[in-house]
């Protein structure tokens, strides 16, 4: 059956308050941990998984689809590239988070992501997606943003973080605190727009035995790494 443009407008507004209720959840159960004085590491790791696997890979999806179509109508040019630079604000926070020093300082970037994001998804919900519907163009837009998101989960089961949108000072601490929630046998595909020999020097000297690293693709303009750590008994 032939999807229609309103089926398409409610399928984007079901993805985009799925997204919000989950990072909702996250958030809220960092600021529990932290309240009630637990452990609250494994929710950071919770909620930084979240936002570099699902989140900031719907931003990107939304670049190439959805915000240059919105982009073309004068009357909403500013408001994609507003909604842009928020993208990039995302970004930011997610690699704050992952380096964030205590319980406090996480709960706080936590409480910033969480209000930006739901903002921003309203924006998109009201002030886009009418309009691009109203011209017919959302089952086309829809179909190309689960190609290109289809496209980036292409490494199987592996999960993928791509660093490229992070500030740099923040790119090693969303690398490391995804490696610390790996379990025995697991990894993920590192991509950077760069070489990350800095990086592997460093693995190297906080977890000597503890990591593998496979070179998937070495550039010249992306470098895929897949960084595991090794299955019980074996490297």
């Amino acid at each position: 059956m032939t999807m229609t443009e309103t089926q398409a407008f409610e399928a984007m507004l079901g993805h985009h308050r799925e997204l919000a209720e989950s990072l909702g959840q996250r958030v809220l159960e960092l600021r529990d941990a932290v309240a009630e004085g637990r452990p609250h590491q494994v929710a950071v790791n919770e909620l930084s998984t979240y936002l570099t696997r699902e989140v900031l890979p719907h931003a990107r999806a939304e670049e190439g689809t959805v915000y240059p179509a919105a982009a073309r109508k004068p009357e909403l040019a500013q408001t994609v590239e507003a909604m842009t630079a928020e993208h990039g604000r995302l970004a930011e926070l997610a690699g704050e988070l992952a380096g964030a020093a205590g319980g406090p300082e996480a709960v706080a970037v936590a409480s910033t992501i969480e209000p930006l994001f739901s903002s921003h998804v309203q924006k998109e919900n009201e002030l886009l997606l009418p309009r691009l519907r109203s011209d017919g163009e959302l089952v086309a837009l829809l179909g190309h943003m689960h190609g290109l998101l289809d496209g980036a989960g292409r490494d199987g089961a592996e999960e993928v973080l791509d660093v490229r949108e992070l500030a740099p000072a923040h790119r090693h601490q969303a690398i490391f605190a995804r490696y610390a929630g790996l379990a025995a046998g697991a990894g993920f595909v590192l991509v950077n727009d760069h070489d990350p020999k800095p990086l592997r020097y460093q693995f190297e000297a906080e977890h000597t035995g503890a990591y593998t690293w496979d070179y998937l693709e070495a550039g010249p303009r992306v470098w895929r790494v897949r960084i595991g750590r090794p299955a019980a008994g074996g490297r």
